[in-house]
């Protein structure tokens, strides 16, 4: 999600820097896709004289894929044992929450061969996931309280086996060019391995995508991309062939403080530093049980995730949209009211969110923060009517944070009167 929780902003928070992690790339250098250009590589090796000649055919074929691009890391970057020893650093402050898992497999992060036995380069691509421009530099999510907001990336299907599928798909077509590749001495078809990772794994994803180009890590700890802003997610293909690094690139992010400024929960405690167990993307999607209450109100109407500090950037203006269907809201998951939504039995939450990033909560969490848009929501007896309606329906996490919402919209409701 980029993006954790969305991918982007938690897995950032592996990486103390998102990507997700959130979390995302450089320049796009890949070329037009041409009709029948595959098959005159194949007839003509001196298309290939040299190493940079293949990494510009597998960008040119990432993007006929719907990547945006693609950037190239060896295994044995310095990158990896320098994180983990940031990751430790961070972990130690206490800002992961309940994502115990950031505790284990440190030596898998610091030795990537150890992941994938044989690999020598990981390609880290990008994928857009607009489907609509956003109005440049404005926050407008929290303009309709009665609304219930979800995160951009998790309003169509879930990203993660589109991006599996087709990184495996751009595996298949350079294992078909290795015979003309043997000239160059990368690998060979004999040996030839790989693997896909889509956030499946205890991979470094923002800051490989980093060191390969593809961006640089603004101070919410979301890879930003020159040209493309940081609406995309990452993912990753280890590969037994041995090509050369691209260059990183300079960030831009100057003075600008944007993001750290409109974060609802102030959960950038300083630039390129997240809290994560303070951020809306980790409370709304990771956080099991209750949320406590000092956070309530700053959630407002965002139900599964939060865009606020990317949508707030000024590289977002250059956001681009996606060309990936599986992005396109489904169930009008772009535009549905909290009431709607709250409404739900558990058996259409299940039918809804099938295929979905919103699965991933499960119901009651996700009745949780919709209780808590709620009692943000404008003063409303009907509101109150079904919050009433599901007390002592599930369990007494979910009945605290109806209790609170009832309470919120009583208060509402009393300061309306003359």
């Amino acid at each position: 999600m980029n993006s954790k929780a969305q991918p982007t902003h938690l897995q950032s928070t592996q990486s103390g820097a998102q990507t997700s992690d959130a979390h995302n790339l450089a320049a796009q250098t890949s070329a037009p896709n041409h009709a029948g250009q595959a098959r005159i590589a194949v007839h003509n090796a001196s298309e290939f004289a040299t190493p940079a000649d293949v990494k510009q055919w597998i960008k040119t074929q990432a993007q006929a894929l719907g990547f945006a691009d693609c950037g190239f890391l060896s295994v044995h970057h310095p990158l990896f044992v320098q994180q983990t020893e940031h990751l430790k650093q961070w972990l130690a402050k206490g800002y992961e929450g309940q994502l115990q898992f950031m505790h284990h497999n440190h030596h898998l992060r610091a030795q990537p061969t150890l992941l994938v036995e044989g690999a020598k380069t990981i390609i880290s691509v990008r994928m857009d996931y607009l489907t609509q421009t956003p109005t440049p530099r404005v926050v407008t999510d929290n303009a309709y309280p009665n609304q219930g907001i979800i995160a951009r990336y998790a309003r169509g299907r879930d990203y993660h086996k589109t991006m599996r599928s087709r990184l495996k798909q751009l595996a298949l077509k350079i294992e078909t060019m290795l015979p003309e590749w043997q000239h160059l001495n990368i690998g060979s078809e004999q040996d030839f391995i790989f693997r896909p990772f889509s956030d499946s794994a205890p991979i470094f994803e923002r800051p490989i995508a980093d060191a390969a180009g593809l961006g640089w890590t603004g101070k919410h700890t979301l890879l930003i991309n020159k040209q493309a802003g940081s609406f995309f997610v990452l993912g990753e293909l280890f590969m037994s062939l041995e090509l050369p690094d691209d260059e990183p690139v300079k960030e831009h992010c100057g003075s600008c403080s944007a993001c750290i400024d409109v974060c609802p929960t102030q959960a950038i405690i300083a630039p390129y530093e997240l809290n994560a167990s303070a951020c809306i993307s980790y409370l709304t999607i990771e956080h099991d049980g209750i949320i406590d209450s000092k956070y309530r109100r700053a959630i407002g109407n965002r139900i599964f995730g939060c865009d606020d500090c990317q949508l707030i950037c000024p590289w977002n203006r250059y956001a681009n949209i996606t060309s990936v269907e599986d992005f396109a809201p489904r169930h009008n998951l772009d535009n549905s009211s909290l009431l709607e939504l709250w409404q739900w039995q558990e058996a259409e939450f299940m039918k809804k969110t099938e295929g979905s990033p919103l699965r991933r909560t499960g119901y009651v969490n996700f009745l949780r923060n919709i209780a808590i848009g709620l009692g943000n929501a404008d003063g409303s007896t009907e509101i109150i009517t079904q919050l009433q309606a599901k007390l002592g329906v599930h369990n007494a996490m979910l009945d605290e944070h109806i209790h609170w919402a009832i309470k919120e919209q009583q208060v509402k409701l009393e300061n309306l009167k003359p």
